[in-house]
C-alpha cells in the first residue's frame, strides 16, 4: 500500500508545497511516483526508460527551487540527461546514453524536479501517434485500442493517469497539443524560441519544433515555464521579452477578448460531428464568460504549407541519420529505421538547398499572413484534431505509402501545423468529451503571448473543471460521465 496515498490529488505545485512545509517527505513523494508508474505503466507503455536509482539519489539530497521535490519525466526525444538512454525512438539511438544535459534539463533540476524516467515518442517525432518498432505502442488510457497520440504519447498518458502531475514534451507539428487532445490533459506550445533548445544547436526544424510540458492543471504549466523560459548564449533568436511571472500573470482579472471561431479545417473541409459540437460549445462558453466570438479563419495557401513542411522535415531528418551514421561510423539500412522514416529521407535526398530555401520562405511568408490575421482578433479557436483519437496503426510508420501516410498526418494535424510553421503558442485545452473520449479545444495566440493563452486557459478550467475527469486505466479512478 502506498506511504502517501493522497499523491495524484496535488498537481505539481501542490506536491511541492507539501514537500516545502513538512506534511511529506521527498522520498515518500518519489515512491508514490514509482508506485504508479509500475502499476499503471504495463498495458500502456508511457515510461520506456526507469530512473529510480538515479531519482532516488537525487531526493535524498537537500534541494530547492519551486518544484523541490516533485517527481518529473523527460521525453525520449529532443533533450539530452546526462547518464541516460535517448533513443529518439529509434533502433538506430538505442545504444545511446547521454554525456550531459542539456539547457532544459539543467533548468529542471535548478527548479528541484527529481526526473524519474523516460516517456515514449514516435520515431524522431515523425508521427501524430506513439507506436515505435523499437517499444512498441503507447495506448489511450481512455480506450486502450486508440492512439494516445503523439509524438509526445508517453507523456500525456503518464500525466493523465497519475503517474506525474507535469512532464516534459516537445512539439513539432502538434505533438504536445495532439497527445493533450487524445489523452484529457492540458498542453501549450510555446512561442519559437521561448523555451531553449541548447547548449549544442539553435534550433530543431528550421524553428519549427518547440519545448515545454504537458499537465494536468494550467498553473503547473506557467509555473514550469517561468522556470524554463529565457535565451541562452549563441541562440540564433528569441521570443519576445516576457519579464514577469507567467505564474502570477493568472491572477490578473482576464479582459474580453475578441476571438476568431473555426469549424471547417485550413483547406475548408468539415469536421467530425462530435468535435465540431466541442468547439461550438467552448465557443458558448467563451462567450457567456464575457468575451466576443465571430466566426473567421485565417487565409493562407494551405497545400503549400503542407509540401514544403514535408520538405523542411525530411530534410531535418535526414541530416540527423547522416550525423548519427557519422556517429556510429556505418550508414543506416531500412532495418534501422522505421519504413516511413527510410522512404521520407529517401525522397528528401533528392530535395536541393534551393527546396529547403523555398520552404523556409512558404512558412514565413504563411508567418506575416498570421500575423496580420491576429491584427483583427486576440485568439484563433479551433478543435486541436479534426476528430476523435484515431484506432492505433492509422497513422501507422510502418507502411510502404510515404504520400497516404503523409495525408493520414497531414489531415490529423491540419489546425496544430500551421502553429510551427508560423512560430506562434497555442494550448490544447480538454473541455469536452464524446463517446468516452476528450476531445481538446485548441486555442492560438499571436507570437509571444503566452500570458494570454494561460490566463484564457486558467478562465476556462475554473468555469469547467476537468481535473477530476480520469481514465479507467488510473486504478482507484473511474471516467467520468461525458458532459
Amino acid at each position: 500500500m502506498s506511504t502517501f496515498p493522497e499523491y495524484e490529488q496535488y498537481d505539481a505545485l501542490g506536491l511541492a508545497d507539501l514537500i516545502r512545509t513538512g506534511q511529506v517527505a521527498p522520498d515518500e513523494v518519489l515512491e508514490a511516483a514509482i508506485e504508479r508508474i509500475e502499476s499503471r505503466n504495463g498495458p500502456l507503455n508511457a515510461v520506456v526508460h526507469k530512473l529510480y536509482d538515479s531519482a532516488r539519489a537525487v531526493a535524498a539530497q537537500s534541494l530547492s527551487g519551486p518544484f523541490a521535490g516533485v517527481p518529473f519525466l523527460v521525453k525520449d526525444l529532443g533533450i539530452q540527461l546526462n547518464g541516460a538512454p535517448i533513443t529518439h525512438g529509434s533502433r538506430f539511438w538505442k545504444d545511446q546514453t547521454c554525456a550531459k544535459d542539456t539547457t532544459l534539463v539543467r533548468r529542471y533540476k535548478a527548479a528541484g524536479l527529481v526526473i524519474v524516467g523516460v516517456t515514449s515518442t514516435a520515431e524522431y517525432g515523425l508521427s501524430c501517434e506513439t507506436a515505435p518498432s523499437l517499444q512498441g505502442p503507447t495506448r489511450n488510457p481512455w480506450d486502450l485500442t486508440r492512439s494516445a497520440g503523439g509524438s509526445s504519447g508517453g507523456a500525456a498518458v503518464a500525466v493523465a493517469v497519475g503517474m506525474v502531475p507535469a512532464a516534459h514534451a516537445n512539439d513539432g507539428g502538434g505533438s504536445i497539443r495532439i497527445p493533450s487532445s487524445s489523452c484529457g490533459v492540458f498542453g501549450l506550445k510555446t512561442t519559437r524560441g521561448r523555451n531553449p533548445v541548447g547548449p549544442d544547436i539553435g534550433e530543431n526544424w528550421n524553428g519549427l519544433s518547440t519545448q515545454n510540458v504537458i499537465t494536468r492543471s494550467v498553473r503547473d504549466s506557467a509555473a514550469l515555464l517561468d522556470a524554463t523560459h529565457g535565451p541562452e548564449p549563441g541562440d540564433p533568436y528569441s521570443a519576445p521579452n516576457f519579464a514577469g511571472s507567467f505564474l502570477e500573470g493568472l491572477k490578473a482579472p482576464q479582459r474580453p477578448l475578441r476571438i476568431a471561431l473555426q469549424t471547417v479545417t485550413h483547406f475548408g473541409q468539415p469536421i467530425a460531428p462530435e468535435v465540431a459540437d466541442a468547439v461550438r460549445g467552448a465557443a458558448a462558453l467563451l462567450a457567456s464568460l464575457g468575451h466576443h466570438v465571430d466566426e473567421a479563419r485565417p487565409q493562407f495557401d494551405a497545400e503549400a504549407l503542407k509540401q514544403d513542411m514535408f520538405t523542411i522535415v525530411g530534410c531535418n531528418a535526414t541530416n540527423a541519420i547522416r550525423l548519427r551514421e557519422q556517429v556510429l561510423g556505418r550508414a543506416v539500412t531500412p532495418e534501422d529505421i522505421e519504413r516511413i522514416t527510410w522512404l521520407w529521407i529517401q525522397r528528401c535526398e533528392s530535395r536541393s538547398g534551393r527546396d529547403l530555401a523555398k520552404a523556409i520562405g512558404t512558412i514565413h511568408t504563411v508567418a506575416r499572413q498570421i500575423g496580420q490575421f491576429f491584427e483583427d482578433f486576440d485568439i484563433l479557436l479551433t478543435p486541436t484534431m479534426p476528430h476523435l483519437p484515431l484506432p492505433l496503426r492509422t497513422v501507422d510508420m510502418r507502411s510502404s505509402d510515404l504520400d497516404d501516410y503523409y495525408d493520414k498526418l497531414y489531415g490529423n494535424n491540419t489546425f496544430t501545423t500551421v502553429c510551427n510553421c508560423t512560430g506562434v503558442p497555442a494550448a490544447s485545452v480538454p473541455l469536452a468529451w464524446a463517446e468516452g473520449l476528450p476531445v481538446g479545444v485548441q486555442l492560438t495566440a499571436p507570437s509571444g503571448h503566452e500570458m494570454r493563452l494561460l490566463r484564457l486557459s486558467a478562465q476556462l478550467e475554473t468555469a469547467r473543471p476537468w481535473v477530476n475527469r480520469r481514465p479507467p486505466m488510473a486504478i482507484g479512478h473511474t471516467a467520468s460521465s461525458p458532459s
